[in-house]
């Protein structure tokens, strides 16, 4: 149990009209909100997250797998559970600047990722895509990242779309555990 945490509902006296609903409170959430770990600027030396990540233990960055250019990451605020991401290690911002051996890797590791997340979740499909620059939707645009977001037949329900909330299942350290036992070898 996390400090300052209560696994009990706490009711909030005088806050505005009852309305019957229940509140699944995410602080951890607040972390990105406030944009922690986010990079300073746009250079490797920036505070770049996806730049520290492979210096780590694959459990403590969240390491999927490791190629020669590129890693399998789980994203820290998942769109769904299994969400990871296809990084290289060097610090590009366009898919344009990479060379021919990390575009080739990226590829075969998109590939593996959906074999992987396949085998361990039974993801009926995916999303798969990069968001390049900050006015697209890059929440770290300095250095690059395509996104694989596992998707299940009537896994868009209530929660998302009514309570702006994602339920997940499994914590990510177990997630990666799994994922990265799945992880087919390169052909």
């Amino acid at each position: 149990m996390l400090i300052g945490m209560t696994s009990e509902p706490e009711q909030q006296i005088g806050v505005g009209t009852p309305d019957a609903f229940q509140r699944l409170w995410t602080p951890h959430r607040m972390a990105y909100i406030q944009g922690q770990d986010k990079p300073s600027g746009p250079g490797a030396e920036d505070g770049c997250p996806f730049c520290s990540i492979p210096a780590k233990s694959d459990e403590d960055g969240l390491v999927v797998a490791r190629g020669e250019h590129v890693y399998a990451v789980l994203n820290l605020y998942p769109y769904n559970g299994g969400h990871l991401m296809v990084v290289p290690y060097r610090h590009v911002a366009d898919y344009t600047e990479l060379d021919g051996p990390e575009t080739a890797e990226l590829a075969d590791f998109t590939k593996r990722a959906m074999v992987a997340l396949r085998a361990a979740s039974g993801a009926h499909g995916f999303n798969i895509g990069m968001n390049q620059g900050s006015v697209a939707g890059a929440g770290i645009a300095a250095h690059l990242h395509q996104h694989l977001v596992p998707r299940w037949g009537g896994d868009t329900n209530f929660m998302p779309v009514i309570g702006h909330t994602k339920v997940l299942p499994q914590l990510l350290g177990d997630t990666r555990a799994m994922l990265a036992d799945a992880w087919p070898a390169a052909v």
